[in-house]
């Protein structure tokens, strides 16, 4: 590429290379190499208790055979629904190691939304929280799973912990039930690592082999699931390995503060730490307080955020008088980071904070700023190594517009993938017919390289880093029989980036009570695309041919 084809590998940070060696392997060498390299190093940090590189390979080994023994064979797919927690990354792991696909699920799906991902991927086998294996059962035969794994996070905890849960009273209770469920009928997580380790001479996956179907939002209420490869995976770990060249491999401490389901944390925390041989603190959700403790243990060396998560654990800090010092690079992205929030986050931990970003389609990094001073404020950055974009005319991308013209960003590299799981016609649609993939974001890119995201051409809402689809939950709103039609937009937040909020038309003779329909929402959907405020209108603006025009409806109700 020249200059003037990529004017961004100018603005590269010293040390940063312009291109990365093509991968090899599969996912299924990583903790394994990194268990060669570092074998007594800690791995994974879960309340306190630590597991080594070492102990870490030979649990997803065990856990490997024991799926094979259960069936499970290469391009098999694999459902997990779990949050962070020990067993999550050794589930992964013998997954890959097996050939067999993983599909990752958020666990506080509504049964309707997990339902419908398990009827699109079909998966047979699955992992499962004790808190979800009752959702799971309830499936209808045609979605049901042979082999349900039940996984007791709690059995992940220090022993005083877990004695602590067993205590007679009310806030142990609580903390019991958030944490695990009784169940039955199941195999128990700890039946399937009894087993031997794998064997050494089993067939490894290859590099092209499918690894992930990871699902993301759609415009048309209808989550598809993004095919990522090894290959994939592995370069998008590997161009962030190159994008942080002060980070010493073995000596790093990441943070996974991000739900290891959503892309974003699966790439920046199951294996890009990984593959670092870095220790990684698990949270099962983000608290501060926790963090925190952690924090005066083993700052991190790498932190993975999203905005509202670096504000609200840099006020608790403030607070409580905890320092961030030795926090180097705090990577934020799915939403816009204000300035406002970057200064006093860097002179409290007197490292970084800066903003990327991605697609679950692109594994999911694209791009970043960089880590030094020639990073710039209101951009997500410079594309990553080996990472192509252009900015085209969003009516014709085969037409680039003129620099500092917004139009929509195309990109190509290792970490694009390859198409949606069994819809040729969405795969298709989001791939120029010289194949660069179609983000649907309009942007702007400068001489120097950087790229701002100027508007959303998907509509997409994105509320505490994760995406909303306006469709899904205008569906969801509508089959109240009190609501005729629903318009959802996303407003801006100081807190969550973006507010889900939504204007109704009442049905003939009924009336909508905010409060009721919100709550019939929350039956349907996951507590974060439950709008926040309902307002109600006498009828909503349409196009000529009828389409409801969201855009004037959020520009209405910014002025309410």
């Amino acid at each position: 590429m020249t200059p003037e084809d990529a004017p961004w590998l100018a603005s590269y940070a010293p040390n940063v290379p312009h291109t990365i060696d093509e991968v090899a392997g599969s996912l299924g060498d990583i903790v394994a190499e990194s268990a060669r390299s570092y074998p007594d190093a800690a791995a994974l940090e879960f309340f306190g208790v630590e597991t080594t590189y070492a102990d870490l390979d030979d649990a997803v080994s065990r856990a490997a055979e024991g799926l094979r023994r259960r069936g499970v064979a290469r391009a098999d797919r694999v459902a997990i629904v779990l949050p962070n927690c020990p067993q999550h990354i050794v589930a992964f792991y013998a997954v890959l190691r097996l050939g067999a696909i993983v599909v990752e699920h958020n666990p506080l799906y509504t049964a309707r939304e997990l339902r419908h991902q398990f009827e699109d991927h079909g998966a047979k086998t699955a992992i499962v929280w004790n808190n979800v294996v009752g959702t799971v059962k309830d499936f209808p035969d045609d979605v049901a799973v042979s082999t349900l794994i039940s996984v007791d996070v709690a059995r992940a905890l220090p022993t005083g912990m877990r004695l602590a849960l067993k205590l007679p009273l009310k806030k142990a209770r609580e903390s019991r039930r958030a944490l695990t469920t009784p169940v039955s009928g199941t195999i128990r997580w700890e039946q399937l690592t009894a087993s031997e380790r794998l064997a050494g001479d089993h067939p490894a996956p290859s590099k092209d082999d499918v690894a992930v179907i990871q699902y993301t939002s759609g415009t048309t209420g209808s989550p598809k699931g993004a095919v990522l490869t090894h290959a994939n995976l592995l370069a998008n770990a590997a161009q962030a390995r190159a994008w942080v060249p002060t980070i010493t491999p073995g000596d790093c401490v990441v943070y996974a503060v991000l739900p290891m389901f959503h892309a974003y944390g699966l790439t920046l925390c199951l294996t890009f730490a990984m593959s670092m041989g870095a220790r990684l603190v698990l949270f099962p959700k983000f608290d501060p307080d926790l963090v925190l403790k952690a924090v005066r243990k083993h700052p991190p060396t790498f932190f993975p955020a999203v905005p509202p998560i670096a504000q609200r654990l840099l006020s608790a800090a403030q607070e409580k008088g905890v320092s961030l010092k030795g926090t180097e690079i705090c990577i934020s992205g799915a939403m816009p980071l204000s300035q406002d929030l970057v200064e006093p986050w860097e002179e409290a931990s007197n490292g970084y904070l800066i903003e990327g970003y991605g697609l679950s389609e692109c594994s999911p990094v694209l791009m970043a700023n960089p880590v030094s001073p020639g990073r710039k404020a209101g951009t997500v950055g410079l594309p990553l190594p080996n990472t192509e974009i252009r900015v085209v005319d969003p009516e014709n991308p085969s037409v680039d517009v003129e620099r500092g013209e917004p139009g929509e960003l195309i990109a190509r590299g290792p970490q694009v993938f390859s198409g949606y799981f069994n819809k040729p016609d969405e795969t298709a649609a989001v791939f120029t017919d010289d194949g660069w993939f179609r983000t649907g974001d309009i942007v702007t890119l400068d001489d120097e390289g950087f790229v701002a995201v100027v508007d959303r051409k998907k509509e997409l809402i994105i509320t505490g880093g994760f995406n909303v689809s306006p469709s899904e939950v205008e569906n969801a709103l509508c089959s109240h029989p009190s609501v005729d039609e629903a318009a959802v937009v996303g407003l801006p937040s100081k807190h969550s980036g973006e507010d889900v909020v939504a204007a109704v038309t009442a049905a003939p003779g009924a009336t909508i009570d905010p409060e009721e329909l919100r709550a019939f929402a929350r039956d349907i959907l996951t507590p974060y695309k439950v709008p926040r405020r309902i307002v109600q209108v006498d009828e909503l603006p349409k196009s000529l041919i009828g389409k409801v025009l969201r855009k004037d409806v959020r520009e209405s109700l910014l002025d309410t």
